[in-house]
Parts: C-alpha cells; structure tokens; sequence
C-alpha cells in the first residue's frame, strides 16, 4: 500500500488564494502526485468551535511537508505582532519537518518590513525557490516532491531490487536460507565467500545493503516472509482441463516464500500435472523418466518470470496449464532494447531485477548471457514440440509453451506413458518409479522435482497415508538412513498402471 503523505500549504492569505487553490487541485488530480500525497488548506475545514490559530498550528504538527508562501504582504498580525504565516514556519522547523518555501516575485523593496524580514530569515535557515506565475510556482513545487519522493525511497530512478526496503530488518531474513545459498553457490559458479562467511558478509558481497538498509532483492531472496513486505510477489499456479480458463478449477495453489521457492514450487507444480512416460532399467539402476515438456523448458519459463517481473505491479505471476498448453503470464514488460522478434534470436541479457537475477545465476537457476529463451527453443524441438510464444497482454509479457495433443494415447517401446489425473496423480507417479528401496532424494530426483516441501505433501505423505508406500526404518521417521518400498498394495498397483497403460 501507497504510503500517505501529508502536505500542508500556508493558511489563508489572500494575496496566494490563486495560487493555494491551484495547487491544491494540481496535487489531487496529477497522476503521479495523488498517489503520494494529501494536500491540506485551511479554508477546507469545516466550521469548528476552535480558534484559528490553534487549528493550522496542529495541522503544521501532523503533516508531512509544510509548503510556505511569501509575498509582499506580512499579513494579519497576533497579540506578539506575528503572522500566521511566520508561527507556521516556526512551529514546522520546532517539529523537524519538510519546509518548501515559495516566494513571488524578485524584487524585495515592496515587501513590508517584516516580510523582508522574515524571508530574509529563512534565506540564512534553508534554500528559496522565486516564482512569478502559478504555473512556475506548479514547476517548483514539482521537482522539490519528487525529491522528497526519491530521498525517502517512494519512487526511483535505478531498479526497484536495488531499493531499500522499507521496516525490513536483518531479523526478517532466514538465516538458514543464506547458509545453503552459500554452499549451492559455492559448488554451481564457485563463488568466493566461504561457506563461514556472515550473513554480513554475504548481503554486503550480494549488494544487497544499501546504505545500512536492505533492498527488496534481499527480501525476495532471504526473507522469512517475503510477502509480508512485497504482497504481490506470490505465484498463483491454476490447472484447467480445458482450452480456456473456466470453472471448476481441478487444481488451484498460490505459492509464497523467496524466489528460490517460488520457482521450484511452481515448477513442481506443472510438472505433476504434465503426462509422463516411466522407461524400464534395462540401461541401469536409475528408473528413466521423460516428461511431455522437458522441466528445463518449465522452468525457464518460470524463472524468467520470477526474475524480471515488475515488482511495483499490483498483478501476480501466473502459471496455467490447459490441456493444449503451458502459459506463464508476467506482469511487466521488454526492455526498450529488447522486442519479441529480437528474443528468438542471441540478445544481450537486460535484467529488469539485476540484483535478483545475480544469486539466481549463481545457483544455476537462469544463465547470464541471455541464452534462455533459445534453450527453449531448442529443447522443444528435440522434444517435438512447437516452439514457445511470446507476446503482450495487458501489460503482461506471456510465454505459452505448446503440449502435445493426444500424447496420452501414444506408445514408446520400452516406456509406460501415462496421463494421471485427480487427487491421486501423484501417489501413482511415485508408485511407477520406486524400485527396491530408494531415499527420499532418489525418488525426488527420479521425478525431477525440487522443492522438497512440494514432494513431501503433494507425492510422499499421500503415498505413506494411503499404505501403498512404506519406510524401512519406521520407528525412527526423520532418520538419514531412512528409505522408502513399495508395500505389497503398493507392488499391486505398481503393475496394475503398467499393465492398464500398456493394454
């Protein structure tokens, strides 16, 4: 949510009520202007049983930005001999705040003596900006918020990853999360910090601190909670078992956590809904498997979004899967360099989140130099497929990746492929590939999925609870000697799928 902020413009003079009018409605009608803040003049407050004075006193206590405007005129003078005007000034620099002052005109002999005074004053506290029309006064006023917007971080002229984030501390970020980006890091590029080093030394390294405070890239990296501070960085992942998006929806997640997470949930997720084909062992132990989309393709797809999404947009990744395709929607959109033609060919790499992008390279979830969408390309041809799509849609940059139509019917020699729907899906998948016994990371790597939390809930403990899949060492469940078999329910079924499939 936009933060608020609160203006408050010189009470009444009448020599500005053009002037004070004018910005008043300038402020609430600018696109960019509105957004962030509020203004206040005092001839918009309803008749009230206060003094005047007290009045515009407290409203100079609570807002944000006080805008003062001088004249020729001092104006009407107190009991002490001091003008609204001047208390104003006085009662915004006693509470520390944001003091814009605006005076007419370039010639000071006209003014009354304390006017002259009073800007002389000022001169000597802060820097004047002299106009002479509304609409320089308009010009003035512009630049000098959209400082203030740039010096508290509410917009920005570099990346948005590259940006504070605001109330994010470094006991928001998941210190374990750190320690494995290390050692993958280390092991992927060879990445220099030792796996001892600080989560100092690794933020600092990563360019994540700016200034003692972190950026968002820091956040959608390490955070506990991302979405606690960036609420719109969730992937929503929805199975349709038509050609268009239509209820009922067979299957519907949305997925939160850093962007490591979200890229293997979502992936994970479509690929337990793709068609699969289970070979047998004769060239080895490992049992093969062969997607109808390979997951590099999947992935790609996902990732590129994750990674070079517009992070101020209020829209979501979305990840849906229909029975003739794959579409990934982006919120955002190309690089000025960049077009949808010029994507099908080598590009430069043009990261919209560069300090995002940066650990995703170095754990070897993207490439560097831009060679993603033509692996792509590539691989949906060896897996004759039709090349992915790309194109715009109401501000979002869309990927579709083609399925086969009528895959589920066609037989390979030596492979059982297979179409598995409903609730069950993926208690069968983990029934055709376990073989003997095997741990918990061979059955994941057989079906080629990361995110561990994904391949406990969705494939494993359904498995266990349904008895068609057993550990081997019971009594002790969180053991690292613990494998996993078929029981004999399970063996039943086993060959039952590999029967019906081949029939």
């Amino acid at each position: 949510m936009v933060p608020q902020v609160n203006i408050f413009i010189s009470s009444v003079q009448k020599e500005f009520s053009e002037e004070r009018l004018a910005l008043r409605n300038w402020l609430r009608n600018d696109p960019l202007m509105r957004r962030f803040f509020e203004p206040f003049l005092f001839e918009d407050m309803p008749a009230s049983d206060r003094r005047a004075d007290e009045v515009y006193l407290d409203k100079v206590v609570t807002c944000d930005v006080y805008i003062g405007l001088l004249g020729n005129d001092y104006g009407y003078e107190d009991a002490e001999g001091v003008s609204p005007t001047e208390r104003e000034f006085t009662e915004a620099t006693v509470q520390h705040k944001t003091r814009l002052i605006f005076v007419r005109g370039d010639d000071d002999r006209n003014r009354h003596p304390k006017m002259r005074a009073l800007i002389e004053r000022l001169g000597k506290e802060l820097i004047r900006r002299r106009y002479v029309s509304t609409s320089e006064l308009i010009a003035g006023v512009y630049a000098a918020l959209v400082h203030y917007l740039e010096a508290h971080n509410l917009i920005r002229n570099g990346p948005f990853d590259a940006a504070p984030c605001r109330n994010v501390t470094l006991a928001d970020l998941n210190e374990e999360s750190m320690v494995n980006f290390l050692h993958h890091a280390r092991r992927a590029r060879g990445f220099p910090l030792p796996e001892d080093s600080t989560s100092l030394e690794l933020l600092t390294h990563l360019n994540l601190i700016d200034e003692g405070r972190l950026t968002h890239a820091a956040v959608l990296l390490f955070s506990k909670q991302p979405q606690r501070f960036l609420i719109s960085s969730e992937v929503k992942c929805a199975h349709f078992h038509g050609i268009e998006v239509a209820k009922p929806i067979p299957s519907y997640q949305v997925y939160k956590g850093t962007a490591f997470d979200l890229v293997d949930q979502a992936v994970d997720f479509v690929m337990s809904k793709i068609n699969l084909w289970v070979g047998t062992r004769k060239a080895g132990i490992q049992v093969p498997i062969r997607y109808e989309i390979p997951r590099e393709v999947v992935a790609e797809a996902i990732v590129n979004a994750v990674a070079h999404r517009d992070y101020t947009s209020n829209g979501s990744v979305q990840v849906m899967l229909f029975t003739d395709r794959l579409e990934v929607w982006n919120p955002g959109h190309l690089p000025p360099s960049l077009t949808l033609e010029k994507l099908r060919h080598p590009h430069p790499s043009v990261p919209a989140n560069p300090l995002l992008a940066e650990p995703l390279y170095l754990t070897k979830y993207i490439e560097r130099m831009g060679t993603g969408i033509g692996d792509m390309i590539r691989e949906c041809r060896k897996a004759e497929l039709p090349e992915p799509q790309f194109s715009m849609s109401d501000g979002f940059f869309v990927t579709t990746i083609w399925r086969k139509l009528g895959v589920s019917t066609r037989k390979t020699t030596g492979e059982v492929p297979g179409k598995y729907r409903g609730s069950t899906g993926e208690v069968e998948r983990i029934v055709l590939v376990i073989r003997g016994e095997m741990k918990r990371v061979e059955i994941q790597k057989a079906l080629n999925l990361s995110h561990e939390d994904y391949f406990r809930e969705a494939y494993l403990i359904p498995a266990l609870q349904a008895k068609y899949v057993e550990m081997t060492i019971p009594d002790k469940p969180r053991s690292n000697r613990q494998k996993y078999r078929l029981t004999e329910k399970g063996l039943l079924l086993q060959a039952e799928l590999i029967k019906r499939e081949k029939s």
